[in-house]
Protein backbone atom coordinates (compact mmCIF):
# COMPACT_ATOMS: atom_id res chain seq x y z
CA UNK A 1 0.00 0.00 0.00
CA UNK A 2 1.39 3.64 -0.72
CA UNK A 3 0.93 5.94 2.18
CA UNK A 4 -0.51 9.21 1.39
CA UNK A 5 1.46 12.20 1.04
CA UNK A 6 -0.87 15.63 2.01
CA UNK A 7 1.64 18.37 0.39
CA UNK A 8 0.29 21.79 1.55
CA UNK A 9 1.75 24.51 -1.34
CA UNK A 10 1.44 27.69 -0.05
CA UNK A 11 1.86 29.84 -3.46
CA UNK A 12 2.70 33.53 -2.71
CA UNK A 13 0.94 33.70 0.61
CA UNK A 14 1.62 35.26 3.78
CA UNK A 15 3.73 37.01 6.14
CA UNK A 16 6.56 36.06 8.46
CA UNK A 17 4.24 36.16 11.29
CA UNK A 18 1.16 34.19 10.16
CA UNK A 19 3.66 31.77 8.25
CA UNK A 20 4.91 30.63 11.53
CA UNK A 21 1.65 30.58 13.24
CA UNK A 22 0.27 28.36 10.08
CA UNK A 23 3.60 26.10 10.61
CA UNK A 24 2.66 25.71 14.43
CA UNK A 25 -1.00 25.02 13.90
CA UNK A 26 0.33 22.34 11.64
CA UNK A 27 2.71 20.98 13.78
CA UNK A 28 0.38 21.03 16.74
CA UNK A 29 -2.47 18.63 14.76
CA UNK A 30 0.39 16.47 13.17
CA UNK A 31 1.27 15.13 16.16
CA UNK A 32 -2.07 13.31 16.59
CA UNK A 33 -1.29 11.84 13.01
CA UNK A 34 1.28 8.91 11.93
CA UNK A 35 -0.09 6.48 8.60
CA UNK A 36 0.01 10.30 6.40
CA UNK A 37 2.79 11.60 5.03
CA UNK A 38 2.58 15.57 5.66
CA UNK A 39 4.39 18.06 3.84
CA UNK A 40 4.43 22.07 3.80
CA UNK A 41 5.85 24.29 0.81
CA UNK A 42 5.65 27.98 1.69
CA UNK A 43 7.35 31.00 -0.19
CA UNK A 44 11.32 30.72 -0.38
CA UNK A 45 11.96 33.96 2.45
CA UNK A 46 9.56 31.52 5.08
CA UNK A 47 11.87 28.49 4.51
CA UNK A 48 13.91 29.40 7.30
CA UNK A 49 11.39 29.68 9.76
CA UNK A 50 9.92 26.38 8.21
CA UNK A 51 13.09 24.62 8.67
CA UNK A 52 13.68 25.59 12.42
CA UNK A 53 9.99 25.00 13.20
CA UNK A 54 9.26 21.58 11.43
CA UNK A 55 12.86 20.22 12.94
CA UNK A 56 12.35 17.13 15.36
CA UNK A 57 8.63 16.58 14.02
CA UNK A 58 7.30 14.07 11.23
CA UNK A 59 6.20 17.21 9.04
CA UNK A 60 8.46 17.53 5.91
CA UNK A 61 9.41 20.75 4.42
CA UNK A 62 9.20 21.14 0.50
CA UNK A 63 10.06 24.40 -1.78
CA UNK A 64 7.80 25.44 -4.71
CA UNK A 65 10.24 25.68 -7.93
CA UNK A 66 13.69 25.39 -8.36
CA UNK A 67 16.49 26.73 -10.74
CA UNK A 68 17.56 24.32 -13.88
CA UNK A 69 21.01 25.33 -13.04
CA UNK A 70 23.37 25.04 -9.80
CA UNK A 71 24.94 28.23 -9.54
CA UNK A 72 25.48 31.48 -11.48
CA UNK A 73 24.30 34.39 -12.94
CA UNK A 74 20.57 33.49 -12.35
CA UNK A 75 19.06 36.63 -10.84
CA UNK A 76 16.34 35.86 -8.59
CA UNK A 77 16.47 32.31 -8.60
CA UNK A 78 16.69 29.42 -6.36
CA UNK A 79 19.11 26.85 -6.52
CA UNK A 80 18.14 22.55 -5.52
CA UNK A 81 21.43 23.08 -3.36
CA UNK A 82 19.82 25.96 -1.37
CA UNK A 83 16.85 24.28 -1.10
CA UNK A 84 18.62 21.18 0.51
CA UNK A 85 20.67 23.01 2.37
CA UNK A 86 17.21 24.55 3.70
CA UNK A 87 15.97 21.38 4.77
CA UNK A 88 13.74 20.77 2.26
CA UNK A 89 12.76 16.83 1.25
CA UNK A 90 10.42 17.93 -1.79
CA UNK A 91 10.53 20.55 -4.66
CA UNK A 92 7.53 21.26 -6.59
CA UNK A 93 8.34 21.18 -10.54
CA UNK A 94 5.95 22.07 -13.73
CA UNK A 95 3.07 23.51 -11.56
CA UNK A 96 0.70 24.47 -13.99
CA UNK A 97 1.12 28.40 -13.34
CA UNK A 98 4.73 27.92 -14.15
CA UNK A 99 3.91 26.75 -17.01
CA UNK A 100 1.13 28.86 -17.92
CA UNK A 101 3.12 32.10 -16.50
CA UNK A 102 6.67 31.48 -16.67
CA UNK A 103 6.50 29.42 -20.03
CA UNK A 104 8.04 26.25 -18.43
CA UNK A 105 8.07 23.76 -21.22
CA UNK A 106 8.47 19.92 -20.37
CA UNK A 107 12.20 20.08 -21.42
CA UNK A 108 12.66 22.77 -18.46
CA UNK A 109 10.62 20.95 -15.79
CA UNK A 110 12.21 17.65 -16.92
CA UNK A 111 15.88 19.22 -16.26
CA UNK A 112 14.39 20.51 -13.24
CA UNK A 113 13.28 16.80 -11.76
CA UNK A 114 16.76 16.11 -12.55
CA UNK A 115 18.76 18.34 -10.58
CA UNK A 116 16.31 18.02 -7.61
CA UNK A 117 16.92 14.34 -7.48
CA UNK A 118 20.78 15.27 -7.56
CA UNK A 119 20.30 17.01 -4.86
CA UNK A 120 18.67 14.40 -2.42
CA UNK A 121 15.12 15.38 -2.95
CA UNK A 122 12.40 14.73 -4.42
CA UNK A 123 10.41 16.58 -6.82
CA UNK A 124 6.48 16.75 -7.14
CA UNK A 125 6.01 16.77 -10.71
CA UNK A 126 2.66 18.33 -11.99
CA UNK A 127 0.83 17.44 -14.95
CA UNK A 128 -2.76 18.05 -15.80
CA UNK A 129 -4.91 19.73 -18.78
CA UNK A 130 -6.93 23.34 -19.15
CA UNK A 131 -10.31 23.63 -19.43
CA UNK A 132 -10.30 23.58 -22.91
CA UNK A 133 -8.07 20.79 -23.54
CA UNK A 134 -10.78 18.38 -21.25
CA UNK A 135 -13.43 19.83 -23.57
CA UNK A 136 -11.88 19.08 -26.41
CA UNK A 137 -11.44 15.19 -25.56
CA UNK A 138 -7.65 16.30 -25.25
CA UNK A 139 -6.47 15.20 -21.79
CA UNK A 140 -5.13 11.73 -21.74
CA UNK A 141 -3.16 13.30 -25.29
CA UNK A 142 -2.45 16.61 -23.10
CA UNK A 143 -0.76 14.28 -20.04
CA UNK A 144 0.78 11.81 -21.82
CA UNK A 145 2.69 14.60 -23.91
CA UNK A 146 3.58 15.77 -20.12
CA UNK A 147 4.86 12.30 -19.13
CA UNK A 148 6.52 10.51 -22.12
CA UNK A 149 8.96 14.15 -22.39
CA UNK A 150 10.11 13.31 -18.88
CA UNK A 151 10.89 9.50 -19.88
CA UNK A 152 12.56 10.52 -23.64
CA UNK A 153 15.07 13.20 -21.62
CA UNK A 154 14.94 11.30 -17.85
CA UNK A 155 14.53 7.77 -18.36
CA UNK A 156 11.90 6.12 -16.81
CA UNK A 157 13.68 5.36 -13.93
CA UNK A 158 13.23 8.97 -12.75
CA UNK A 159 10.21 8.03 -11.87
CA UNK A 160 11.03 5.90 -9.07
CA UNK A 161 12.61 9.31 -7.57
CA UNK A 162 9.12 11.23 -8.09
CA UNK A 163 6.13 11.83 -7.09
CA UNK A 164 2.95 13.55 -9.43
CA UNK A 165 0.43 15.73 -9.20
CA UNK A 166 -2.69 15.35 -11.59
CA UNK A 167 -3.69 19.16 -11.58
CA UNK A 168 -6.64 19.40 -13.72
CA UNK A 169 -6.41 23.06 -14.68
CA UNK A 170 -10.00 23.95 -14.84
CA UNK A 171 -10.30 23.22 -10.98
CA UNK A 172 -7.63 25.15 -9.68
CA UNK A 173 -9.10 28.81 -7.61
CA UNK A 174 -12.18 28.28 -9.99
CA UNK A 175 -14.73 26.93 -7.14
CA UNK A 176 -14.85 23.74 -9.94
CA UNK A 177 -13.52 20.39 -9.13
CA UNK A 178 -13.21 17.20 -10.47
CA UNK A 179 -15.35 14.16 -9.54
CA UNK A 180 -13.57 11.14 -7.68
CA UNK A 181 -14.34 9.42 -10.70
CA UNK A 182 -13.26 11.73 -13.36
CA UNK A 183 -10.02 12.65 -11.00
CA UNK A 184 -9.73 8.87 -10.36
CA UNK A 185 -9.66 7.84 -14.13
CA UNK A 186 -6.98 10.50 -14.74
CA UNK A 187 -4.84 8.92 -12.09
CA UNK A 188 -5.33 5.34 -13.65
CA UNK A 189 -4.29 6.93 -17.20
CA UNK A 190 -0.70 8.25 -15.49
CA UNK A 191 -0.42 5.05 -13.64
CA UNK A 192 -0.80 2.80 -16.41
CA UNK A 193 0.97 5.19 -18.45
CA UNK A 194 4.49 4.51 -16.18
CA UNK A 195 3.63 1.00 -16.03
CA UNK A 196 3.62 0.50 -19.86
CA UNK A 197 7.57 1.46 -19.74
CA UNK A 198 7.69 -0.42 -16.12
CA UNK A 199 5.25 -2.14 -13.84
CA UNK A 200 7.15 -2.01 -10.52
CA UNK A 201 7.21 1.39 -11.03
CA UNK A 202 3.91 2.56 -11.85
CA UNK A 203 2.82 0.38 -9.31
CA UNK A 204 4.55 2.43 -6.78
CA UNK A 205 4.78 5.94 -7.18
CA UNK A 206 2.58 8.05 -5.73
CA UNK A 207 -0.08 10.26 -7.77
CA UNK A 208 -1.73 13.34 -5.86
CA UNK A 209 -4.68 14.97 -6.94
CA UNK A 210 -3.89 18.64 -6.77
CA UNK A 211 -7.52 20.45 -8.11
CA UNK A 212 -9.05 22.50 -5.20
CA UNK A 213 -9.20 19.53 -2.78
CA UNK A 214 -10.99 20.58 0.11
CA UNK A 215 -11.95 18.89 4.27
CA UNK A 216 -15.78 18.47 2.04
CA UNK A 217 -14.34 16.39 -0.90
CA UNK A 218 -11.28 14.66 0.99
CA UNK A 219 -12.32 11.76 2.06
CA UNK A 220 -14.11 10.90 -1.53
CA UNK A 221 -10.74 11.94 -3.31
CA UNK A 222 -8.51 9.93 -1.03
CA UNK A 223 -10.77 6.66 -1.32
CA UNK A 224 -10.02 6.32 -5.21
CA UNK A 225 -7.53 3.16 -5.82
CA UNK A 226 -4.89 5.47 -7.60
CA UNK A 227 -5.49 8.82 -5.75
CA UNK A 228 -2.21 8.61 -3.04
CA UNK A 229 -2.45 11.93 -1.59
CA UNK A 230 -3.27 15.44 -2.52
CA UNK A 231 -1.41 18.55 -3.34
CA UNK A 232 -3.33 21.40 -1.65
CA UNK A 233 -3.65 25.16 -2.61
CA UNK A 234 -6.29 27.26 -1.18
CA UNK A 235 -7.02 25.04 1.74
CA UNK A 236 -3.36 24.78 2.82
CA UNK A 237 -4.00 28.51 3.56
CA UNK A 238 -5.69 27.32 7.30
CA UNK A 239 -4.16 24.90 9.68
CA UNK A 240 -7.86 23.52 10.46
CA UNK A 241 -8.77 22.40 6.58
CA UNK A 242 -5.16 21.55 6.29
CA UNK A 243 -5.45 18.94 9.16
CA UNK A 244 -8.93 18.05 8.13
CA UNK A 245 -7.38 16.68 4.86
CA UNK A 246 -4.73 15.38 6.65
CA UNK A 247 -7.15 13.47 8.74
CA UNK A 248 -8.77 12.18 5.25
CA UNK A 249 -5.41 10.85 4.20
CA UNK A 250 -4.63 9.22 7.36
CA UNK A 251 -8.29 7.30 7.13
CA UNK A 252 -7.43 6.31 3.92
CA UNK A 253 -4.58 4.74 4.48
CA UNK A 254 -6.38 2.54 7.21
Amino acid sequence: MRQPLIAGNWKMNGTRSSAEALIKGVLEGAEKLGKAEIAICPPFPFLEAGERLVANSSVRLGGQNVCTEASGAYTGEVSAAMLAEFGCSYVICGHSERREYYGETDAIVAKKLAIVVENGMKPILCVGETLDQREQGKTQEVIAQQIDAVIAQNGIASFAELEIAYEPIWAIGTGKTATPEQAQEVHDFIRQRIAGQDQAIGAKVRILYGGSMKPGNASDLLSQPDIDGGLIGGAALAAEDFLAICRAGEAAAG
